[in-house]
């Protein structure tokens, strides 16, 4: 019997977002103003500025780049196309009120974490507490069939951080495209310091869908998410 999917009210912003919205394409010859700008559109469109409380033109206004900004790439050393050079992260959202966010096509994206359970999944790593960029991402389908533990031990070695549970959904939700049949990813970075359950974001029933696996089981369509690095905004 699955694991039930978490009851999120239909009124929310990110549910009620009309169809069409959608986190829109991605360009990879995009400079980094622009990819900027689209990203907290697509945060806009999708309704996340309501759940923060905010109006659509207070949160652009907020997070919307200068033309003249500039982010220099981070090396990559990502293959397979698993690199994105950067993703918004927007902290102080319920990661479940998000999930919906998480599109793939007209489809929302799930929860099976349930509402107890989610505020567990706390970082293990250093995060700001206001919007920053997580930058060099490698979305990690080298680490699919490859335990989340011992994935995380080479990224450390690496000198990289893993993604959190927060930085994972961020990430769905505004590169829709990085979610790739078996090319899913794991989010190392959040645990519950109480078990040994790692989140994950994958796809089911051609929904996005945010849960959990062991970690010390292998999957073969899991990865393992990592980034260069946190830059406040």
């Amino acid at each position: 019997m699955g694991v039930p999917v978490t009851f999120v009210d239909p009124s929310l912003p990110t549910v009620a977002a009309p169809p069409s919205a959608a986190a829109g394409s991605f360009d990879p010859e995009t400079g980094f103003a622009d990819e900027l700008h689209r990203q907290v559109t697509a945060y806009v469109e999708l309704g996340i500025p309501a759940l923060l409380g905010l109006d659509a033109s207070e949160f652009h206004a907020r997070l919307a780049p200068p033309a003249s900004a500039s982010l220099t790439p981070a090396p990559q050393s990502a293959v397979d196309g698993d690199a994105v050079p950067f993703v918004l992260v927007v902290p102080g959202l319920d990661v479940n009120d998000l999930a919906p966010a998480m599109r793939r096509g007209a489809k929302l994206g799930v929860s099976v974490i349930d509402r107890v359970e989610a505020p567990t999944y706390q970082p293990i790593v250093d995060v700001p507490t206001e919007p920053y960029l997580l930058w060099g991402i490698d979305t990690g389908s080298e680490f699919c069939n490859v335990t989340p533990e011992t994935a995380l031990a080479t990224l450390t070695a690496r000198r990289r951080t893993p993604l959190t549970i927060d930085e994972g959904v961020a990430l769905t939700v505004v590169r829709p495209d990085m979610l790739r049949p078996n090319k899913c990813y794991s989010l190392m970075g959040s645990r519950t310091g109480t078990n040994q359950r790692v989140p994950a974001v994958w796809i089911s029933e051609r929904r996005a869908k945010l849960g959990w696996c062991w970690d010390r089981n292998p999957h073969t369509w899991l990865g393992a998410a990592s980034a260069s690095g946190r830059r406040p905004l």
